[in-house]
């Protein structure tokens, strides 16, 4: 380790994965950029080593890193930037399985004709039917009480639209931008870890607080 005193600049990821039974490393909830002969050793910083009872999301912030990082390298300038901590989840370390087949078709069907039927009623409430009519009437001059051309040309229509609205076919994205559904999960997941967050500050703040009053009834 050289004498004069490095800057350590990290950023903590937002949200790792880590197999059970193994130890979080800096590597593993961290970006550094510091003198090279520095960085690995600094990697290599074991920050917890997740208990049973851990459960298996564990919080860790920038007030449990830098004690580490100091007594490793006690002189050395850290500048942290992002979010000052990090949502570990502890998977099991089974080998991924593959989906089911079955279990895909059950849930296509399940969303298929769910989406069929809440499409249907509300066709059949606002009285699409009578409404195509009077179109094909005005455009046409004769009424046709079952204009199937206007209508397969209606239900093709928004097949196209919902597949331009979802920017999604398969594995096939017309663009770079998110779906409307990405956006979602990506909104869905950012709410869970604020909750997780506030759960396990928490928790943290009760430990502290049976600490200090066990503390003052030794005293």
């Amino acid at each position: 380790m050289r004498h004069s005193a490095p800057t350590i600049y990290i950023q903590l990821k937002n949200r790792v994965i880590i197999p059970k039974g193994k130890g979080v490393m800096l590597r593993d909830v961290a970006f550094l950029i510091t003198e090279p002969e520095c960085k690995e050793l600094l990697y290599s910083i074991l920050l917890i080593q997740p208990e049973q009872n851990d459960g298996n999301l564990i919080l860790i912030d920038m007030l449990r890193v830098i004690p580490r990082i100091h007594e490793l390298v006690p002189n050395a300038t850290i500048e942290p930037f992002g979010e000052g901590r990090t949502i570990v989840q502890i998977t099991e370390t089974a080998a991924k399985q593959k989906p089911s087949v079955a279990l895909f078709i059950l849930v296509w069907l399940l969303l298929f004709f769910g989406s069929a039927l809440t499409i249907m009623n509300f066709h059949a409430d606002v009285s699409m039917q009578e409404v195509q009519i009077r179109i094909v009437e005005m455009l046409t001059g004769h009424r046709d009480e079952h204009p199937y051309v206007f209508q397969v040309a209606y239900s093709l229509g928004i097949g196209f639209g919902m597949v331009i609205f979802f920017n999604h076919l398969f594995k096939k994205k017309w663009n770079e931008e998110p779906t409307p559904l990405e956006v979602e999960m990506f909104l869905y997941q950012k709410n869970i870890d604020q909750y997780v967050v506030h759960q396990e500050y928490s928790k943290l703040n009760h430990l502290e607080d049976n600490e200090s009053e066990n503390q003052g009834g030794s005293g």
